[in-house]
């Protein structure tokens, strides 16, 4: 219910005006934290723990959250309508559509730096040498990794630890976006954080690229069996344990050549292709992207519907 009612409404803008978005209340305590045990002088050892200590707050203090709200929520109706809303909260699937949405429409009507600043909304890499081909590349790239992160992957933790597990799941992952990255200052405080989101995320890129080859299979110009040829060749080679199944499950699905180098703060970084097709890429291959992604949701959806069918019959 909370997937359908997200995908539906998304994350209303009247709330975010009031209340801001719980990730951006994760990443205040993100922040903090940081501020606090990430200590240039420290050694590297140290900051290490420090940064295992900080994940440690973090991850415990969000659980207990979703496990007070939903002690106090679940005994009655109105309670567990209550719970569906707050969960809502952890999917991403309206704004994910709209973003790489917004990179397809500017493109199309030839307006290159409209195109640009769209893109620089979802990725991290460097965008002002891009191309067409390759802004389109970098929006339907993170189009299949974001599905993973942001759909997928607190699905299937609300799905099995309920909204404690889609609470953890979230704050890893903002965690990771925000401190596990590898360069001096956040090279031994973020490491269990990337490490940590790493492997949370080990389930959901492989469920994603599973959602997709399904859905490649209703879509009319897409193809299921090179989707599922092109992630058994492919996935495991990306520099990323998890962003090359969504990659690899999309390029192949679509018939694009996705992935190889990027990017980012002036440094170059090397990276494996996923899939042999056309990288030469424009607005009507995002649209494309988006018609599969859309699929790959109502996929999910319909089989966690399933799966509370099977559990109600039982």
């Amino acid at each position: 219910m909370a997937l359908l009612i997200e995908a539906i409404f998304g994350y209303p803008a009247f709330v975010y005006a009031v209340l801001r978005h719980p990730v951006t209340w994760v990443g205040w305590l993100i922040t903090k934290l940081e501020a606090r045990l990430n200590r240039p002088e420290w050694p590297d050892l140290k900051r290490k723990r420090a940064g295992i200590a900080a994940l440690a707050i973090l991850l415990t203090l969000v659980a207990a959250i979703g496990f007070i709200i939903t002690a106090l929520l679940s005994h009655n109706i109105f309670g567990l309508v209550a719970l569906v809303l707050i969960a809502t909260t952890l999917m991403a699937q309206s704004s994910l559509y709209e973003h790489c949405l917004a990179v397809a429409e500017a493109l199309g009507c030839g307006n290159v730096e409209a195109g640009r600043r769209a893109v620089a909304m979802i990725v991290g890499r460097d965008v002002a040498a891009l191309d067409e081909a390759g802004m389109s590349r970098a929006a339907i790239e993170s189009l299949a990794e974001n599905f993973s992160d942001g759909i997928v992957g607190p699905a299937f933790w609300t799905a099995v630890l309920g909204l404690p597990g889609g609470f953890i799941y979230k704050a890893a992952n903002t965690a990771d976006s925000m401190i596990g990255h590898m360069n001096e200052r956040y090279l031994n405080f973020g490491w269990a954080a990337a490490r940590f989101d790493d492997y949370i995320n080990l389930p959901a890129s492989r469920l994603s690229a599973l959602w997709l080859i399904v859905a490649a299979a209703t879509l009319p110009d897409a193809d299921p069996h090179a989707a599922y040829q092109t992630v058994r060749r492919d996935a495991r080679h990306h520099r990323s344990p998890n962003a090359g199944w969504p990659e690899a499950a999309m390029a192949g699905a679509l018939g694009f050549k996705l992935g190889g180098p990027r990017s980012y703060s002036g440094v170059t970084v090397s990276d494996v292709t996923m899939g042999d097709g056309e990288d030469k890429l424009d607005a009507r291959d995002i649209y494309r992207a988006l018609a599969l992604y859309r699929r790959a949701c109502v996929a999910q959806m319909a089989a966690l519907a399933l799966l509370v069918l099977i559990i109600v019959l039982i």
